[in-house]
Order: structure tokens, then sequence, then C-alpha cells
């Protein structure tokens, strides 16, 4: 009987935009402080892509990294996947896009909406297709430019997003398993608490939903965040039992970059020192499906993580869905 595959990571990557927009830029532009987003978000500054710098862009650079990281040639990735909210369009997909990008003709590319929690459904599902032998090696990105679908004139959303991206380079393995478990949610219940209403079959493109700025995020803050903590904690805690794992076991914890009260009520709820919690929403902002990858990219350049330590990613975003993945580095 054949040995069951396991998931190898062979590399990651991540890029940010060059331009740096800080709290001190955005009181030019809205009525707010430096003081006021920091000290409610955790948030300082925040990267926003430039004029013509598509989120297929952001994608195709963070993806040459994870591509040196991991020492393939780009044409050993058989399928291509990409986690984002903000497509370059709504059709083609943003992943066939990037196909084109890194050359991959005939490769399958398709992109995967789950918000805020679009790279850790990912890796569930480059998990199932390397687990079932359909594909052997999965080029996946968190990839988001939020800067395009924001409010700029909203004080309460406009301070939180950015643009980024990060990649995974995932492989089938005889000997190793670097995934150790996924664990997703969602509850569509929640959907009007965060949301783009403009855009799709409910509220199709016109001069009325532009008007009426229907084709940006809207928030309802103080709902999602009772409901975030909640749940992160939740996934958080049955990726852990799936994996046959527990908190001492973890070297780090890397929750969605949204809110640095949201990281710290789960860490606290979940009784895991800040210490073990990565944090870099303070340069980051939020930027969605992107920011679980970017911090583990950070994580492993800077020492932080070490081969064979254990780390937990674990989100939160728009649908409502969350999840979370205990992988070996």
């Amino acid at each position: 009987m054949n040995k069951k595959l396991g998931v190898k990571i062979l590399g990651t990557g991540s890029y940010f935009p060059d331009k740096v927009l800080t709290n001190t830029d955005l009181e030019q532009i809205v009525e707010t402080s430096d003081e006021w987003i920091s000290t409610r978000t955790g948030i300082k500054e925040r990267r926003i892509a430039a004029d013509g710098e598509f989120t297929s862009d952001l994608a195709y650079k963070a993806s040459l990294e994870a591509i040196k990281s991991a020492n393939i040639k780009p044409e050993e990735i058989d399928l291509v996947l990409v986690a984002t909210i903000t497509p370059d369009m709504f059709f083609p997909s943003t992943a066939c896009f990037l196909q084109k990008k890194l050359g991959l003709n005939s490769v399958p590319a398709f992109d995967l909406s789950a918000a805020c929690s679009g790279f850790v459904y990912g890796i569930a599902t480059a998990k199932a297709f390397i687990e079932s032998g359909l594909y052997k090696t999965v080029l996946l990105i968190g990839a988001e430019e939020l800067s395009k679908i924001t409010d700029w004139t909203d004080r309460n959303t406009c301070v939180l997003f950015g643009d980024g991206a990060g990649a995974m380079i995932l492989s089938a393995s005889q000997q190793d398993d670097n995934v150790l478990s996924t664990f997703l949610g969602a509850d569509g219940s929640y959907a009007d608490l965060l949301l783009m209403p403009g855009g799709g079959s409910v509220n199709p493109s016109t001069v009325e939903t532009v008007n009426g700025k229907l084709h940006s995020i809207k928030m309802q803050g103080k709902e999602v965040f009772k409901t975030a903590i909640p749940k992160m904690a939740f996934a958080a805690q049955k990726a852990l039992e799936f994996s046959g794992k527990n908190l001492d076991d973890i070297k780090l914890f890397i929750p969605h970059q949204a809110n640095m009260r949201i990281i710290e009520a789960v860490a606290k709820k979940m009784g895991i020192p800040m210490e073990k919690v990565f944090v870099n929403i303070y340069k980051t902002g939020n930027i969605s499906s992107a920011t679980t990858i970017t911090a583990l990219d950070e994580a492993i350049k800077t020492g932080k993580l070490n081969k064979g330590d254990l780390v937990e990613l674990i989100a939160f975003g728009g649908g409502f869905t969350w999840g979370a993945t205990v992988l070996r580095v």
C-alpha cells in the first residue's frame, strides 16, 4: 500500500509596493490623528500600490521570491491559486493574469475568494489537491490592493487597509508533511457586517452605485470585533486539536493582522503570551488575504522561525469566514 502523500512547504516570498502612507499623511486626507489610529488599531503606516501596479503585479513579484526560495523552476508548478478580494478584474481571474506573467502556459489557475481568511482557505485547498495526487506543486498566493476599494472619506475604514502580496510553494512529498492540520468555518448570516455591496449582480455598476460609494468597503467595526475574537480562538483551538499539538508546542502564532486589539484579545482568550504572537500590523495595515503569508515570510526571514519550528496561522474575514492551520516550517 502506498504511503499517503504529505505536503512539503518548499519556499515563501512577499512583496510590498514602494509607496508608504503614514498616519500623518492620513491627517491631511480625513479628520483623524496618528494617536487616534495608533491607539485603536496599532497601525502606523501601510503600503499603497502605484498607478498602473495591479494585484497580479504584486502577486507576480511575490511569486518570484517564493520560486527563488523554493529553488525550483517555474515550469515545475502545475497549479496556480490566488486568494484575493481585489482581483485585476471580475474575469479573467487574477491567477490567469499571473500564470501569463510567469509563462506557465496551460497550467490550471483560479482565484479563491474568502476575504481575510483567503490564504488559510488556500492552504486547505492546495493540501487537498496535493494529497489527492491531482497536482504535485502548487503556487499559492495571497494578494490584495485594498486601497482600490477603500473610501478615502470614511475615517473609520480608510485608516485600516493597505496593499501587498505573499506567496508559498507547496509540493507533494513521501517523506515530509509540513501542513499538519487545517480548520475552516463560515457563516453567511453575518454577510452584511463586512462587505463591498457594489459591482455584482445585486448592485450592478451604475452612476448611482458609484456616487453612493457602494464600490468600497463597508464595515460595522464593533460587530466585526465581537465576532472575530471567539471565532479566531475557536479555529485556532480546533486546528491544534486536529494536529495533535498543544499551545506549548507552537513556536509562533500568526493571527490575521486586522487590528491590534483583536490580536491581543485572541491571545488573551487562548492564554498565549504576546511574545509568542507575531505582529507586523504597525507597518502593513490590514492586507486581507495577504496578511498571514507576508507575516510568515517575514518571521522566517528574520529568524523568528527556524527549520522544524511549528507555527499556527489564524484568520478571520468577511463572509464571515475563519480558519487556522498548523504548519512545520
